[in-house]
């Protein structure tokens, strides 16, 4: 009895072991097609970055499809390169660079049998923007998922989504002072824009508001001229004479002055 009870823990310790060994081989052919994926991507994305034309057809199959949530649908690689190179890559006075999200994105492998014929990919990447002159900032971000497949043992892009395109989420760090009523009532009153045109501001509580056409902004103190929004990168200054006369209040956007008005009454 004690012979075949040995022989059967025994046998059972060896099933045990080759499900481990396939399992650890499975999770090792993943990490392996995981890396793959991750690096033909990246190769793919740095000639995007850097605007390098030349490069793009070698990543795309001939009837590779884009769909994009806002700017439509481009079908085959040859028109898919055309708009890179137009839009992407087109004006030399403005640059866009894409960044993956770290720790979103993912790789699913795709099969048939125990054969690899193809992989997606997908996460969420945000979209900075350089303008000459200018500082680069972030203008926005959205979903991606990518099919690539194993042609001729090279892969190769022949599905791309771009979706979800939204406004980056913005995370205000300036941080909000408390100013006397006196002092807020000396900045209400109303402004003219040369774009805006006439807006006016009033004292609500411990904050102005701004009102602007349809828009309406909760303005709160960063110093006794400065003000600024929760919700965008805005900024509000106010902008006094020697006298200490209110002039005028500039608006700014991501440090960028949007709009000049000036004090009327």
């Amino acid at each position: 009895m004690k012979r075949k009870f040995f022989c059967c823990k025994t046998v059972s310790g060896l099933l045990l072991l080759s499900l481990f060994s396939t399992i650890s081989h499975a999770q090792t052919e993943q990490e392996k097609l995981t890396a793959t994926i991750l690096h033909v991507d990246s190769l793919f994305w740095n000639a995007y970055n850097s605007c390098d034309t030349a490069k793009f057809k070698d990543f795309f199959t001939d009837d590779v499809e884009f769909y994009h949530d806002k700017g439509g649908a481009t079908l085959g690689a040859k028109q898919l390169v055309i708009t890179l190179n137009k839009n992407l890559c087109g004006n030399s006075d403005y640059h866009l660079r894409r960044e993956a999200v770290e720790g979103t994105v993912k790789v699913f492998p795709l099969q048939k049998g125990n054969e690899i014929y193809g992989a997606i990919i997908s996460g969420e990447h945000l979209f900075y923007i350089t303008v000459k002159g200018k500082s680069e900032y972030l203008d926005g971000q959205a979903l991606f998922t990518d099919l690539w497949l194993l042609k001729n043992d090279h892969w190769k892009m022949a599905r791309i989504l771009s979706y979800n395109h939204h406004a980056p989420d913005y995370i205000n760090k300036r941080k909000e002072i408390k100013l006397s009523e006196n002092k807020l009532d000396q900045l209400t009153g109303t402004y003219k824009g040369t774009q805006t045109g006439a807006m006016s501001v009033e004292r609500e509580n411990d904050w102005l508001i701004l009102h602007a056409g349809n828009n309406t902004f909760k303005l709160y103190p960063e110093s006794e001229t400065m003000f600024f929004t929760k919700e965008r990168d805005l900024t509000f200054e106010f902008v006094k004479t020697p006298d200490n006369k209110l002039s005028k209040m500039i608006v700014r956007e991501r440090g960028t002055v949007a709009e000049e008005a000036v004090f009327e009454k």
